[in-house]
């Protein structure tokens, strides 16, 4: 009798297309945590961009308008700025009450035109703000977040943001 005949091959192939499935299902789940984490990161980085567009044009709403017109310290800050986004950094931190993974996020940016601290913790609000929102439209979680959107949540993780550090 030949090998083919008592079926070989075929337990062969099945082991090896099984082996393959495994394969396959293991990298899936690899692959969507990292997708899911790139698409976070990519929706900071654009709401981060959004929150420097505002604050480079002055942009604010009536209320904040109002205050910042009436304060002599903070006149400064209705006009319009140069901020440049350095880089953003991401840190985990466990899990949180959620059971989700928890990162922080950081920006680091410059302006030679905010000079004193008030003006950069404004402007790093408003980014910060910006970034968390981002995530939250991304990933439809809007509902499950306080005004702030802090935490920002998507499928798996929680975002929070540390102040915006300025580099000279």
């Amino acid at each position: 009798m030949k090998i083919d005949e008592k079926g070989q091959i075929t337990v062969e192939l099945i082991l090896l297309l099984s082996f393959t499935l495994i394969t396959i299902i293991l990298l899936s789940n690899t692959i969507s945590d990292t997708n899911e984490l790139n698409i976070a990161m990519a929706s900071a980085r654009n709401g981060a961009f959004e929150g420097i567009s505002s604050n480079g044009l002055a942009v604010y709403p009536k209320e904040t308008f109002e205050n910042y017109s009436k304060d002599h310290k903070k006149q400064q800050m209705l006009n319009m700025k140069n901020i440049k986004i350095i880089k953003i950094t991401q840190t985990f931190k466990g899990q949180d009450s959620f059971n989700k993974t928890r990162i922080q996020l950081k920006v680091y940016a410059y302006s030679p035109q905010l000079k004193t601290k008030e003006e950069k913790e404004s402007a790093g609000d408003r980014i910060n703000y910006n970034l968390r929102k981002s995530i939250t439209n991304s990933f439809k979680t809007e509902n499950i977040t306080n005004r702030l959107f802090n935490p920002a949540f998507s499928n798996k993780y929680s975002f929070t943001t540390a102040n915006v550090e300025w580099v000279n």
